[in-house]
């Protein structure tokens, strides 16, 4: 069966029909031509050694490239690995070091940079056709258009590795499997009622199981249409969804809301548009209700990269009258809440949701720990808290493992606190989230500095912005004396929240 080999079927039964649109050139690859690149991709890939189980990495901004690879690492069996182009070398020489690549695909602009951290992978720059042996277009070229036959793989191979960050802050590689992609994709389709006739504009990054598998993937499985662009510009998007009479809206708060705000958010036609989609967190209220003077619906949901981001789906005619909730499980998909013994709770109860079915990935890659750790009698453990109301519908209470969402991207404490107390004058730090207007949340930190030490903590953010991602750096760094902890020595967060709060935002 073609678990791996979604594109080349397109191509046979409506090969003219367009599979993507680059907003950002204004050029448009129909399923022909898409196919005939991803085959050209395979036989290079192949004539780089690359076969079942080796890693292909890309660290770009959102680039064709992307699913020229994607489907071409699927249809050899290997591994498909796109890597966070905004973190800085650092985090990338650690994150490449687990990876282990054996072809490393880059924007051109950081390729002297990436290619002496992966100093064991072949690596290429995108970018237009040149002489240069590093040049991925050059190497595209070269390759007869001839078809590349996938080889066989099965619902549990693994095609993806997607990293997120740990509770400890060290990335973890969730292995995704060509039956979670497929499930995954059916699932949204049978909830939003896909056709091949619907469209998104994907800007979300494709290092993200959100750019790849919210709608982008299930897209391709039904034959529709992906506007690609590689970053998110409010008036470009709202002027693509007018042009090209695109079907559906994906977006998170942040970007639902600067599309609200923008100059010609009322003047559009949107008229096409059947349904907007939110994810990431809870969409507000007001939000929604200003999309609804528009006449567009919103569908929420929720997901992660373990189990895919499309388990939940809560339908636009419960948007209002069940807020906070992230609706019932997909078709696909088994949830339950349980408490610490893995027992089911009461309607109503918080406790710890578990996921279950064919959308859960096959573990971390090189990680049996991490791995053994999120199982429990067959069930995923997510770490958040979530209850389940009287008629089904399940609501996230709160994140265990303390994460907090800046603008769609997920932030970790653990991955803060480490780089700051690798400052030589910073003792001691802590990191959490707090609610945020504009990017639904962002980081607060309060360090204990060495003894007679002075730090400003504008200069500190600096320090941060050379080692981390810019959405991680605090936005606010306090300076305290000591910080609270309980009895088992561990410190109190909520109490660092409550002196932080209380002294006002003036650091």
């Amino acid at each position: 069966m073609r678990f791996n080999d979604w594109i080349s079927h397109h191509a046979t039964v409506h090969p003219e029909r367009p599979a993507l649109v680059l907003l950002d050139s204004d050029r448009t690859v129909t399923y022909r031509q898409l196919a005939r690149r991803i085959d050209r991709a395979a036989h290079w890939l192949q004539d780089q050694g690359i076969g079942r189980g080796d890693r292909v990495a890309v660290i770009s901004e959102n680039d064709p490239a992307h699913w020229e690879l994607y489907f071409a690492t699927a249809k050899l069996g290997a591994l498909f690995a796109p890597l966070n182009f905004r973190l800085s070398s650092r985090e990338l020489t650690d994150l490449l070091g687990l990876a282990r690549p054996r072809v490393l695909v880059v924007s051109p602009q950081r390729l002297d940079e990436l290619s002496a951290i992966a100093s064991e992978a072949r690596t290429f720059a995108l970018g237009e056709t040149s002489d240069s042996p590093c040049s991925y277009e050059a190497a595209m070229a070269a390759q007869a258009d001839t078809p590349f036959e996938a080889v066989p793989v099965t619902l549990e191979t693994v095609h993806q590795v997607l990293y997120t960050s740990g509770t400890t802050g060290l990335p973890k590689g969730a292995m995704i499997t060509h039956g979670q992609v497929l499930f995954n994709s059916m699932n949204t389709g049978l909830a939003t009622d896909l056709t091949a006739r619907d469209s998104v504009v994907t800007y979300t990054p494709l290092f993200h199981t959100g750019g790849l598998h919210v709608l982008s993937t299930p897209l391709f499985h039904r034959g529709g249409t992906v506007y690609l662009t590689g970053q998110f510009e409010s008036e470009k998007i709202l002027a693509a969804h007018e042009r090209y009479k695109i079907t559906t809206l994906f977006g998170v708060p942040t970007t639902f809301q600067a599309l609200a705000t923008s100059p010609s958010f009322q003047d559009r036609d949107l008229s096409a548009v059947r349904f907007c989609l939110c994810g990431g967190a809870p969409c507000p209220i007001p939000l929604i209700e200003t999309y609804a003077s528009r006449g567009l619906v919103f569908r929420q949901g929720f997901g992660m990269t373990e189990v895919g981001p499309n388990c939940f789906s809560l339908p636009p005619e419960d948007a209002v009258r069940k807020a906070g909730s992230v609706g019932r499980p997909m078709l696909h998909v088994g949830a339950r809440v349980v408490d610490a013994d893995g027992r089911s709770v009461p309607v109503g109860t918080v406790g710890e949701l578990e996921l279950s079915g064919p959308v859960v990935s096959a573990g971390y890659l090189d990680n049996e720990q991490a791995t053994l750790k999120s199982r429990r009698d067959g069930w995923f453990r997510t770490g958040d808290l979530a209850s389940i109301d009287e008629e089904g519908y399940f609501k996230i209470a709160g994140r265990s493992k303390e994460m907090w969402i800046s603008g769609g991207e997920n932030v970790f404490p653990a991955e803060i606190e480490n780089a700051l107390v690798e400052h030589p004058n910073v003792a001691e730090a802590c990191c959490f989230g707090v609610v945020d207007e504009k990017w639904g949340e962002v980081g607060w930190a309060a360090v204990v500095l060495e003894a007679s030490s002075e730090l400003d903590p504008a200069t500190l953010r600096d320090y941060l912005r050379g080692r981390l991602a810019h959405y991680k750096v605090p936005k606010r760094i306090d300076r305290v004396d000591e910080l609270p902890r309980n009895a088992s020595g561990k410190v109190v967060k909520g109490a660092v929240r409550e002196i932080m709060a209380g002294e006002g935002d003036s650091r």
